[in-house]
């Protein structure tokens, strides 16, 4: 008989996607998969006919939290609060069933902390899936240490300050979650932390080319195994696990435009922007003179169920440009037609235009995004960030930066040298590859 691998992902989009990726690597290798999952965000398990999912029902959680972006983090707690009631008996029923494969280890998210005492005690060895990079775990622990010293929050004259552990990253890049107090943030990530320590290791969705040092130096501070396997979506192929209907004419209208003019916009599954910024947005496209694809995303902007584009832009447009409220992004990122990405720096769209060779304009919004963005600019350079007041005339300025000055040729030329060195690690001697080998060795001997 063979081993059971038990997967739960934290509900929310960028989080679900590489858990499920992991999944379908793992059930290449022959583990059967388990997935657990809350009301909240639910995955649809049609698409997934070899898996079995177990519901842990999270009672009124999933409704008693707005959805914004400062409840992630309200909720997550809270999730963890009440992990020994939710998850008890559903983790002892699936240990105990005789009629499936006996269970190999747990692998949670990083935001799962709680579960990681309760899997101890049960006697389950349990990974940590880190869906971010590695560099931002290390982020993590400083947050921290500059709140017991009092630099959180961070006050408005030393947004700018260096912190030297995490250089190029100022104060101001430090993670932080809309209006959510310092206190909560660092609840949260403290015991992400010490859950971490108490864990057999941690996964990562990224690969060694770009966060090797990063991983040295956090098991520097925290000495557990760490595999860095990443980009976990160019290891399989697995059906559509958005949680967003996706819009493909954008694909068709794409093969209409030629070779790297068209900007893609997108924020991601969560992040908003005001309606004064939505505005500014539809300007700045519009006077951009490059073609454009907009996701967006019903709820993206605050106070506003439905959006009215303003008057005069689908003239001012005049085809230029094709809106969706969600698109095929990897699909879109790998056409030809598409030359620069406008994004909010989540980590999973930050690896997915590296490796599909985009360059960047940078707008991060909340949790590890500034620290993502100011790699991007600073360390890799293969981006350009778009920073303070969203002005219509400094958006029009960033296009034109990145898609047709001299400047935006060197970043162009960087990115694709990056593409080039990062397509390596999926190679059957890359970085990535030897490490889903010696990841499957070790969850096989647990």
């Amino acid at each position: 008989m063979g081993k059971r691998v038990l997967l739960f992902p934290v509900p929310y989009q960028g989080h679900i996607n590489p858990m499920l990726e992991l999944a379908a690597i793992l059930h290449s290798r022959g583990f059967s998969i388990t997935i657990f999952h809350t009301n909240f965000n639910p995955i649809d398990s049609t698409k997934y006919p070899s898996y079995r999912f177990v519901l842990v029902d999270d009672g009124e959680i999933s409704s008693q939290f707005e959805s914004t972006v400062e409840n992630t983090v309200h909720r997550l707690i809270a999730w963890n609060n009440s992990c020994e009631k939710l998850f008890h008996d559903c983790l002892t029923n699936v240990l105990s069933d005789k009629n499936e494969e006996p269970v190999a280890c747990l692998i949670r998210d990083t935001h799962w902390y709680n579960l990681q005492y309760l899997a101890n005690r049960l006697g389950v060895p349990t990974l940590v899936l880190r869906t971010g990079s590695a560099a931002s775990l290390n982020w993590f622990m400083m947050f921290s240490q500059l709140f017991k010293k009092g630099f959180i929050p961070v006050q408005e004259s030393q947004l700018d300050m260096p912190v030297v552990e995490l250089a190029p990253l100022r104060m101001k890049d430090l993670p932080r979650v809309g209006n959510c107090s310092g206190e909560a943030i660092n609840n949260l990530f403290t015991n992400d932390m010490e859950a971490i320590r108490a864990s057999s290791g941690v996964i990562v969705n990224t690969f060694d080319a770009i966060d090797n040092k990063e991983v040295e130096k956090f098991r520097e501070a925290i000495p557990v195994p760490v595999f860095c396997i990443g980009p976990l979506y160019k290891f399989t192929l697995m059906a559509n696990s958005s949680l967003l209907n996706e819009d493909r004419t954008c694909l068709e209208w794409l093969e209409t435009q030629a070779p790297r003019s068209v900007l893609y916009v997108s924020f991601g599954s969560l992040a908003c922007m005001n309606y004064e910024e939505f505005i500014e947005t539809a300007w700045g496209l519009a006077t951009g003179n490059q073609p454009f694809i907009w996701v967006v995303r019903p709820g993206s902007i605050l106070g506003k169920d439905e959006v009215d584009l303003p008057d005069g832009f689908i003239e001012a447009t005049s085809g230029n440009g094709k809106i969706v409220s969600w698109a095929p992004q990897r699909e879109v990122l790998a056409h030809e037609a598409v030359g620069a990405f406008w994004t909010h720096n989540g980590w999973n769209s930050t690896l997915e235009a590296i490796f599909e060779g985009v360059p960047m304009i940078c707008r991060p919004q909340f949790s590890d995004q500034m620290g993502n963005a100011q790699y991007v600019t600073h360390v890799w350079k293969v981006g350009i960030e778009l920073e303070g007041k969203l002005e219509r005339g400094k958006i029009q300025k960033a296009i034109k930066q990145l898609m047709k000055d001299d400047e935006g040729a060197e970043i162009r030329q960087r990115m694709r040298s990056m593409k080039n060195e990062a397509s390596c690690c999926i190679k059957s001697d890359g970085s990535s590859f030897i490490n889903i080998d010696k990841l499957m060795d070790f969850i096989s001997s647990c």
